[in-house]
């Protein structure tokens, strides 16, 4: 069954562009949406706090989200986080499949 990630990382005052530009300088997102099972990997910037992004995945099974936890790319964002997030707020959802035919 399809997963949803959906990740709020609240980052230090007036840090966001810089974590934002590191990911993008390093290619972590690159590489995250390289992955075999990943449909979607995009970051988001909040409307109402300058200090928040956010990151919605799309992957195609519980197990393409797991082996994603297991990459140098994830362990690099986890310790790029130790410079620039404050907090992270992680939400998870399964995709149903549609019953209306597209």
């Amino acid at each position: 069954m399809r997963r949803l990630v959906e990740v709020h990382y609240f980052t230090k005052n007036g840090k966001r562009d810089e974590f934002y530009k590191e990911i993008i300088k390093r290619g972590i997102a690159d590489s995250a949406r390289a992955e075999a099972g990943i449909e979607k990997y995009e970051y988001y910037f909040s409307p109402d706090n300058d200090n928040e992004i956010i990151l919605l995945e799309v992957w195609s099974s519980l197990e393409s989200v797991q082996l994603h936890m297991e990459t140098p790319h994830f362990r690099e964002l986890t310790e790029l986080k130790k410079a620039y997030i404050e907090e992270t707020v992680f939400n998870r959802y399964e995709i149903l499949p549609s019953d209306v035919e597209s």
